[in-house]
């Protein structure tokens, strides 16, 4: 069983940035990968970024890439979103996801999810 927790959400203004963190217990944290995903109101969730459990393979939407970092701190059981240059269709819910060492950018092959984070970026 693993619990990932999510947080650093927050408001923000365009232009700006968020760091969010994603806690994960119960397992070994070191094999597992990571994944962030978002939901805006009335869209489905979709991908944003994900990291394989060793941090050498990362993945971005193409809507985040260049803005958008995944890292995460074995040693602290954290993966880490940073957000920079925020748009306001940034806004959503950001949810944390794990799986089994390989990362993908499918919602349906994680395991288990955070209760997610809200980031609002306002214009």
């Amino acid at each position: 069983q693993v619990q990932p927790v999510e947080s650093g959400g927050g408001l923000v203004q365009a232009g700006g940035s968020l760091r969010l963190s994603c806690a994960a217990s119960g397992r070994t944290f070191s094999s597992l990968a990571m994944g962030w995903f978002r939901q805006a109101p009335g869209k489905e969730r979709e991908f944003v970024a994900a990291i394989s459990w060793s941090g050498g393979m990362t993945y971005y939407a193409d809507s985040v890439k260049g803005r958008f970092t995944i890292s995460r701190d074995n040693a602290r059981n954290t993966v880490y979103l940073q957000m920079n240059s925020l748009k306001p269709e940034d806004t959503a819910v950001y949810y944390c996801a794990t799986r089994e060492h390989i990362p993908t950018t499918r919602d349906y092959e994680y395991d288990y999810w955070g209760q997610g984070t809200q980031v609002t970026v306002s214009s």
